[in-house]
């Protein structure tokens, strides 16, 4: 099982209504609206590293208002 955290920002008065959008979401565990340089803090569990970079590339990315991601990989 591979564990990553990703990070969303959106575009302005976004976050509320993209977070139920990233939680219906295939691997997705959790979803948070947080205060910072992220909007979104996403933390998912899925089979492969692959399915990691799908989950940030081709779903999250293809919501309407996300304008940018980041992905941690967890090591332990």
């Amino acid at each position: 099982m591979v564990h990553a955290f990703i990070m969303v920002k959106t575009a302005a008065g976004k976050s509320e209504s993209l977070l139920s959008d990233v939680q219906a979401l295939d691997g997705v565990d959790r979803a948070h609206i947080v205060a910072g340089d992220w909007d979104l803090v996403v933390e998912v569990s899925v089979d492969e590293v692959y399915d990691v970079l799908q989950t940030a590339a081709s779903r999250i990315q293809e919501l309407d208002g996300v304008s940018d991601t980041r992905t941690y990989v967890v090591l332990e």
